[in-house]
């Protein structure tokens, strides 16, 4: 008989809490770590209850519509996962959007603030009310994207908010150093998902990277033994970049 993969064996029975899950790097995420062995919290603002109740069932999850912009939304979402599974052992921070490609000059005030309420508000909140669910040995991750290292004309907001978010990551790491919580910030590069259609619809997409890759790296990030950590994933394309 094959050997299990150690990531099934140092995950199986885990509480996973993914949010944007419903597409892209946020579903390849849930997937493998329901492959893994984890029971999942999924979380994003669907649209369609179908879809929601569809990935649901696929999954065996407790899937949920939450926008993570708001506080009480995000707090009504934990606690239905503290009356599900009582504890929280990984969350991945996926939940993000990339709002139209302008300069600062044509900037519409309510597209920055969207962006930033979603990318770094929002993961903010989301962390906040994982925290008193997770105990020694638990894992954060969070997508941060190569936005988070360099700059891109035309996505001041995403730029902003990303490097804010890298920041935040790094404080939260220090911070959870004392309880044994892992703080893991990843990095990848261009990756096949829908997000390009908002601000560049002709992006060479066979140059990228698939939604699955960046989920192998995050699964081998959070199976690994308590005493050790990733602390950074920085995931590029082999070709380098667009």
């Amino acid at each position: 008989m094959a050997a299990k993969p150690a990531a099934a064996s140092e995950l199986r029975g885990k509480v996973a809490v993914v949010t944007g899950a419903s597409r892209g790097i946020g579903l390849a995420v849930a997937e493998a770590l329901a492959d893994a062995g984890c029971r999942l919290a999924l979380v994003a603002r669907f649209r369609d209850q179908r879809q929601l109740r569809k990935l649901e069932q696929r999954l065996d999850a407790l899937a949920y519509s939450c926008d993570v912009r708001d506080e009480c939304s995000v707090g009504d979402f934990f606690a239905a996962i503290k009356r599900r599974f009582g504890r929280v052992d990984v969350l991945v921070n996926n939940a993000g959007i990339a709002g139209p490609s302008r300069n600062i000059a044509e900037l519409l005030t309510a597209d920055w603030r969207e962006i930033i309420d979603t990318n770094l508000t929002g993961m903010f909140l989301v962390t906040r009310a994982a925290l008193p669910l997770m105990k020694r040995g638990a894992s954060i991750v969070n997508n941060l994207s190569v936005s988070a290292r360099r700059v891109f004309r035309g996505m001041a907001a995403y730029n902003a908010a990303k490097h804010g978010a890298a920041g935040f990551t790094n404080t939260l790491r220090e911070e959870l150093r004392p309880q044994g919580i892992r703080v893991i910030g990843v990095y990848p590069g261009p990756t096949d998902t829908a997000i390009w259609d908002q601000f560049w619809p002709e992006a060479p997409r066979q140059r990228m990277m698939s939604p699955e890759t960046i989920a192998r790296a995050v699964v081998f990030a959070v199976s690994l033994p308590p005493e050790a950590t990733v602390e950074e994933l920085v995931i590029a394309p082999t070709g380098g970049a667009l």
